[in-house]
Protein backbone atom coordinates (compact mmCIF):
# COMPACT_ATOMS: atom_id res chain seq x y z
CA UNK A 1 0.00 0.00 0.00
CA UNK A 2 1.33 3.42 -0.69
CA UNK A 3 2.20 5.72 1.97
CA UNK A 4 -0.11 8.23 2.90
CA UNK A 5 -0.56 11.35 4.79
CA UNK A 6 -2.99 11.78 7.76
CA UNK A 7 -4.04 15.29 8.73
CA UNK A 8 -6.55 17.00 10.48
CA UNK A 9 -9.02 19.25 8.96
CA UNK A 10 -12.36 20.41 10.85
CA UNK A 11 -12.34 18.48 14.14
CA UNK A 12 -11.42 14.95 11.59
CA UNK A 13 -8.54 12.53 10.35
CA UNK A 14 -8.04 12.70 6.41
CA UNK A 15 -5.64 10.69 5.09
CA UNK A 16 -4.30 12.28 2.09
CA UNK A 17 -3.08 9.37 -0.58
CA UNK A 18 -0.39 9.63 -3.30
CA UNK A 19 -2.76 8.50 -6.13
CA UNK A 20 -4.97 11.37 -5.62
CA UNK A 21 -7.95 10.76 -3.13
CA UNK A 22 -8.93 11.06 0.16
CA UNK A 23 -10.03 8.34 2.81
CA UNK A 24 -12.08 8.91 5.76
CA UNK A 25 -11.17 6.66 7.98
CA UNK A 26 -14.36 7.65 10.59
CA UNK A 27 -16.82 7.10 7.78
CA UNK A 28 -14.63 4.40 5.50
CA UNK A 29 -15.47 6.63 2.60
CA UNK A 30 -13.18 7.09 -0.37
CA UNK A 31 -13.39 10.91 -1.82
CA UNK A 32 -12.51 10.94 -5.32
CA UNK A 33 -12.89 13.69 -7.57
CA UNK A 34 -13.05 14.87 -11.35
CA UNK A 35 -12.99 11.24 -12.51
CA UNK A 36 -13.46 11.82 -16.43
CA UNK A 37 -14.26 8.28 -17.85
CA UNK A 38 -14.42 8.56 -21.72
CA UNK A 39 -12.86 11.64 -21.98
CA UNK A 40 -10.10 10.36 -24.22
CA UNK A 41 -13.00 8.50 -26.22
CA UNK A 42 -14.43 11.41 -26.88
CA UNK A 43 -11.26 13.61 -28.20
CA UNK A 44 -10.80 10.08 -30.54
CA UNK A 45 -14.30 11.02 -31.90
CA UNK A 46 -13.03 14.13 -32.89
CA UNK A 47 -10.19 12.74 -34.55
CA UNK A 48 -7.55 13.95 -32.25
CA UNK A 49 -4.71 11.79 -31.69
CA UNK A 50 -5.05 10.80 -27.46
CA UNK A 51 -3.82 7.63 -25.56
CA UNK A 52 -6.04 4.77 -25.46
CA UNK A 53 -6.76 2.52 -21.79
CA UNK A 54 -7.36 5.91 -19.69
CA UNK A 55 -10.20 4.27 -18.75
CA UNK A 56 -9.20 0.53 -18.05
CA UNK A 57 -5.69 2.28 -15.90
CA UNK A 58 -8.58 4.71 -13.65
CA UNK A 59 -10.73 2.16 -12.99
CA UNK A 60 -7.67 -0.30 -12.13
CA UNK A 61 -6.11 2.83 -9.76
CA UNK A 62 -9.67 3.04 -8.03
CA UNK A 63 -9.23 -0.91 -7.62
CA UNK A 64 -6.29 -1.11 -5.87
CA UNK A 65 -7.95 2.54 -3.54
CA UNK A 66 -10.89 0.61 -2.49
CA UNK A 67 -9.42 -2.95 -2.10
CA UNK A 68 -6.31 -1.45 -0.03
CA UNK A 69 -8.62 0.52 2.52
CA UNK A 70 -11.39 -0.49 4.70
CA UNK A 71 -14.32 1.57 2.13
CA UNK A 72 -18.06 1.43 2.85
CA UNK A 73 -18.61 4.06 0.46
CA UNK A 74 -16.94 5.79 -2.48
CA UNK A 75 -17.95 9.71 -2.87
CA UNK A 76 -17.66 11.00 -6.75
CA UNK A 77 -16.79 14.89 -5.84
CA UNK A 78 -18.45 15.51 -9.85
CA UNK A 79 -17.05 14.62 -13.44
CA UNK A 80 -17.79 10.92 -13.53
CA UNK A 81 -18.53 10.61 -17.34
CA UNK A 82 -17.26 13.04 -19.51
CA UNK A 83 -19.77 13.45 -22.15
CA UNK A 84 -22.29 11.24 -23.73
CA UNK A 85 -19.76 9.16 -25.78
CA UNK A 86 -19.27 7.51 -22.33
CA UNK A 87 -22.52 5.78 -22.60
CA UNK A 88 -21.48 3.52 -25.53
CA UNK A 89 -21.77 -0.38 -25.20
CA UNK A 90 -18.17 -1.07 -24.66
CA UNK A 91 -17.20 1.88 -22.04
CA UNK A 92 -20.74 0.56 -19.67
CA UNK A 93 -19.63 -2.71 -20.30
CA UNK A 94 -16.39 -2.39 -18.46
CA UNK A 95 -18.05 0.42 -15.89
CA UNK A 96 -20.86 -2.74 -15.27
CA UNK A 97 -17.52 -5.49 -14.03
CA UNK A 98 -15.77 -3.09 -12.03
CA UNK A 99 -18.96 -1.99 -10.06
CA UNK A 100 -19.69 -5.56 -9.49
CA UNK A 101 -16.89 -6.57 -8.62
CA UNK A 102 -17.03 -4.05 -5.67
CA UNK A 103 -21.16 -5.18 -4.60
CA UNK A 104 -21.67 -4.03 -1.41
CA UNK A 105 -19.98 -0.21 -1.90
CA UNK A 106 -22.05 2.17 -1.89
CA UNK A 107 -21.33 4.87 -4.64
CA UNK A 108 -22.55 8.32 -4.30
CA UNK A 109 -21.83 11.00 -7.45
CA UNK A 110 -22.48 14.67 -6.68
CA UNK A 111 -23.10 15.93 -9.80
CA UNK A 112 -20.85 17.83 -11.59
CA UNK A 113 -20.66 20.19 -15.08
CA UNK A 114 -19.63 17.20 -17.20
CA UNK A 115 -22.22 14.84 -15.52
CA UNK A 116 -25.25 17.16 -15.92
CA UNK A 117 -24.19 16.56 -20.48
CA UNK A 118 -22.91 13.52 -19.87
CA UNK A 119 -26.26 12.37 -18.23
CA UNK A 120 -26.52 9.95 -15.02
CA UNK A 121 -24.49 6.45 -14.90
CA UNK A 122 -27.53 3.92 -16.07
CA UNK A 123 -29.59 3.00 -12.87
CA UNK A 124 -28.23 -0.62 -13.01
CA UNK A 125 -24.72 0.43 -12.18
CA UNK A 126 -26.40 0.86 -8.63
CA UNK A 127 -24.55 4.47 -8.58
CA UNK A 128 -26.21 6.97 -6.10
CA UNK A 129 -26.36 10.45 -8.65
CA UNK A 130 -27.58 13.57 -6.85
CA UNK A 131 -27.10 16.93 -6.80
CA UNK A 132 -24.60 19.17 -4.80
CA UNK A 133 -23.79 19.73 -2.15
CA UNK A 134 -23.94 16.49 -0.22
CA UNK A 135 -24.10 17.17 3.91
CA UNK A 136 -21.71 14.29 5.59
CA UNK A 137 -20.77 16.18 8.28
CA UNK A 138 -18.97 18.22 9.47
CA UNK A 139 -18.72 18.54 5.31
CA UNK A 140 -20.65 19.73 2.36
CA UNK A 141 -19.57 17.56 -0.33
CA UNK A 142 -19.82 19.65 -3.84
CA UNK A 143 -18.10 19.45 -7.21
CA UNK A 144 -18.02 23.08 -7.88
CA UNK A 145 -15.43 24.98 -5.19
CA UNK A 146 -18.09 27.21 -3.41
CA UNK A 147 -18.53 28.05 -0.20
CA UNK A 148 -21.69 26.73 1.67
CA UNK A 149 -22.82 28.82 4.49
CA UNK A 150 -22.51 26.60 7.39
CA UNK A 151 -20.31 23.74 6.36
CA UNK A 152 -16.34 23.49 5.51
CA UNK A 153 -16.40 22.57 2.03
CA UNK A 154 -14.63 19.64 0.03
CA UNK A 155 -14.54 20.15 -3.94
CA UNK A 156 -13.01 19.37 -7.21
CA UNK A 157 -13.31 20.90 -10.52
CA UNK A 158 -10.48 23.10 -10.65
CA UNK A 159 -7.98 19.84 -10.93
CA UNK A 160 -5.22 21.65 -8.91
CA UNK A 161 -1.76 21.19 -9.41
CA UNK A 162 1.35 22.63 -8.11
CA UNK A 163 4.63 23.61 -10.07
CA UNK A 164 8.25 23.00 -8.03
CA UNK A 165 10.90 24.91 -9.55
CA UNK A 166 14.23 23.97 -9.54
CA UNK A 167 17.53 25.31 -10.92
CA UNK A 168 18.22 25.89 -14.74
CA UNK A 169 14.23 26.80 -15.12
CA UNK A 170 13.19 23.06 -14.56
CA UNK A 171 9.90 22.53 -13.88
CA UNK A 172 7.78 19.92 -12.77
CA UNK A 173 3.91 20.16 -12.15
CA UNK A 174 2.49 17.52 -9.14
CA UNK A 175 -1.16 17.58 -8.52
CA UNK A 176 -2.15 19.10 -5.39
CA UNK A 177 -4.31 18.89 -2.54
CA UNK A 178 -5.46 22.40 -1.11
CA UNK A 179 -7.06 22.62 2.66
CA UNK A 180 -8.93 25.42 3.43
CA UNK A 181 -11.12 26.54 6.55
CA UNK A 182 -13.91 27.46 3.67
CA UNK A 183 -13.09 25.36 0.70
CA UNK A 184 -10.87 22.87 0.17
CA UNK A 185 -9.87 21.33 -3.53
CA UNK A 186 -9.05 17.71 -4.46
CA UNK A 187 -6.44 17.04 -7.65
CA UNK A 188 -8.37 15.18 -10.82
CA UNK A 189 -8.36 11.53 -10.15
CA UNK A 190 -8.78 10.52 -13.92
CA UNK A 191 -5.47 9.32 -16.24
CA UNK A 192 -6.60 11.82 -18.89
CA UNK A 193 -7.55 15.17 -17.23
CA UNK A 194 -4.78 17.81 -16.82
CA UNK A 195 -4.22 20.64 -14.16
CA UNK A 196 -4.77 24.29 -13.41
CA UNK A 197 -1.75 25.73 -12.24
CA UNK A 198 -2.21 26.72 -8.53
CA UNK A 199 -0.48 29.14 -5.65
CA UNK A 200 -1.65 28.26 -2.51
CA UNK A 201 -2.70 31.68 -0.08
CA UNK A 202 -1.00 32.35 3.14
CA UNK A 203 -4.51 31.08 5.32
CA UNK A 204 -4.34 27.59 3.05
CA UNK A 205 -2.05 24.10 3.49
CA UNK A 206 -1.42 22.73 0.11
CA UNK A 207 0.22 19.51 -0.15
CA UNK A 208 1.48 17.84 -3.32
CA UNK A 209 1.14 13.82 -4.67
CA UNK A 210 4.15 12.57 -6.14
CA UNK A 211 5.42 8.93 -6.64
CA UNK A 212 3.89 7.11 -3.62
CA UNK A 213 4.31 9.59 -1.26
CA UNK A 214 2.28 13.43 -0.33
CA UNK A 215 4.23 16.19 1.40
CA UNK A 216 3.07 19.61 2.40
CA UNK A 217 4.59 22.39 0.78
CA UNK A 218 6.43 25.01 3.17
CA UNK A 219 4.10 28.25 3.79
Amino acid sequence: MNSYLSIEHCGETLWLLPDKAIYWPARRTLLVADVHIGKAASYRALHQPVPRGTTAATLARLDTLLNSYDCEQLVILGDFLHARAAHSPGMLASLRRWKNSHGALKVVLVRGNHDRHAGDPPVELGIEARDEPLLLEPFALRHDPLPHPTHPVLAGHVHPVYVLRGRARQRLRLPCFLIDAQVSLLPAFGEFTGGWTIEPGSDARAFVAGGDRVWALAN
